[in-house]
């Protein structure tokens, strides 16, 4: 039985440890916002308050909230085979599921690694990856590479990998090695900011020239998000996983793209390197395999990266727990069966053109200076200056998003995310059973406020 709301606001005082959260408001007897239902796009207060669910939770809902087959498939499989580890064992739902994903997957990724969540899926990438040079006598090679501003991660490898140094700094030190290049953020482009393809040559050679300056024979991977969250949501531009994917042969690199976001749909392809045209050496996944109803994540390894440990004593000394967990394998098989089943994957590809238009009706506002992404996943860049692209400083950023705009989004019925790491921006990833009504319903509740901050200001 659920607790009355007021014995719940105590209890979350006095003993929840919310995460990426500020607790001093709580602490000074401010609410915690109580979620307490969910029902395609939209969620539910303990109020009885409606929010239309603008990021799909954490980017995870796909197939939206509510969902009774997947509830279904957990509480069948948790009565018949709760748990049991697949550390030297199987059960069938892993064993189908791996099969499922190696078949969904582009080129020969064919072997599955499961964790619990997207994290601990970069982390085994990384391990994966200096365990596998040292298998095929090439031990220097352990050095990484990703791109300013990129998120990939809160366990101490992840988070050396992310090019976030706000959340990084009271960590340190973290795991050496990892190296920054520049995003794909052409809003902002140093160089070539007119012409996409050149741009994205520039920004892929900058991931040659620091593979060459720190030395291809020390250089292991490199990890790429198909489209960037962190900084408000950045495709590649055309060309740019092509160039990326040579450079990495070229130098017996790993590309291993970090799909924890992009799969599953969100860009109207199962994985976000379909959508790009390009094949990755490991793809990392989280999120949206069960539409968040359980916890489930991992990495799909091509086969010549598994070779080396299919011989002799070789091991990957590595695993979780719950990584595989049944329960969460067998929700995830029914969501992809309902993935099929209601066509998401067409849908989102249909719907994409219509979402963008209808973010794009907000360009006539003066606080807004551009809008990127690609199918459901979207960033609104807010500036100053139109005309001058001048950004907000860290001070009126921090009065724009967590004093007005958090809050005031919120009491609109929008959940959503207003972020400043990078520039500040408003981040939109709804499930990919909305429309061209929940379309709408952003479109005129991110109206309302922003056009109140604007007067703010």
């Amino acid at each position: 039985m659920t607790q009355p709301s007021e014995s719940l606001q105590s209890a979350a005082r006095d003993h929840l440890w919310m995460h990426f959260a500020r607790h001093a408001p709580v602490a000074a007897g401010a609410e915690v916002p109580m979620i307490v239902r969910g029902e395609g796009a939209y969620v539910f207060d303990d109020k009885g308050r409606r929010y239309l669910d603008g990021l799909a939770g954490l980017f995870t809902v796909q197939a939206g909230h509510g969902r009774e087959e997947l509830a279904q498939a957990a509480a069948k499989q948790a009565a018949e085979l709760a748990y049991f580890p697949i550390w030297s064992y199987g059960h069938p739902k892993a064993v189908e599921l791996a099969a499922r994903l190696a078949d969904l997957a582009p080129g020969d990724l064919n072997r599955v690694f499961f964790t619990t969540g997207g994290g601990e899926a970069v982390e085994s990438a990384w391990k994966l990856a200096k365990h596998y040079f040292k298998l095929v006598g090439k031990p220097t090679k352990h050095k990484v590479i990703s791109r300013a501003v990129a998120y990939h991660g809160t366990p101490h490898g992840a988070l050396s990998l992310t090019g976030l140094p706000g959340i990084k700094a009271p960590y340190e030190p973290l795991v050496p090695s990892a190296f920054r290049v520049p995003n794909t953020n052409i809003y902002r482009a140093p160089e070539h900011g007119g012409d996409p393809e050149a741009f994205g040559r520039w920004a892929a050679d900058r991931i040659d020239e620091a593979i060459e300056f720190e030395g291809p024979d020390t250089v292991a991977a490199v990890f790429l998000e198909p489209v960037q969250n962190a900084g408000g949501c950045f495709p590649p531009p055309p060309g740019y996983f092509q160039r990326v994917r040579e450079i990495c042969d070229k130098h017996d690199v790993l590309l291993v793209s970090d799909e924890v976001i992009c799969a599953f749909g969100r860009l109207g392809t199962m994985f976000g390197s379909q959508k790009f045209d390009f094949v990755p050496d490991i793809i990392t996944f989280a999120k949206g395999l069960t539409s968040g109803y359980s916890p489930l994540g991992g990495m799909l390894v091509a086969d010549r990266l598994f070779e080396p440990f299919a011989q002799g004593t070789n091991m990957f000394a590595h695993g979780y727990t719950f990584g595989g967990h049944p329960v969460s394998s067998a929700v995830a098989l029914a969501n992809l069966d309902l993935f099929e089943r209601e066509d998401l994957l067409g849908h989102v590809s249909r719907e994409e053109a219509a979402f963008r238009a209808t973010l794009e009706k907000l360009l006539d506002l003066p606080i807004v200076g551009d809008v990127r992404g690609d199918g459901f996943f979207y960033g609104i860049e807010l500036v100053k200056d139109k005309a001058t692209k001048e950004t907000f400083t860290g001070e009126e950023a921090e009065r724009l998003l967590r004093g007005f705009l958090d809050k005031a989004l919120f009491e609109n019925g929008l959940y959503c995310r207003a972020d400043d790491r990078g520039d500040p921006v408003v981040q939109l990833a709804p499930p990919l059973v909305a429309g061209q009504a929940q379309f709408d319903e952003i479109e005129q509740i991110l109206r309302t406020v922003l056009t109140e901050a604007w007067s703010k200001l």
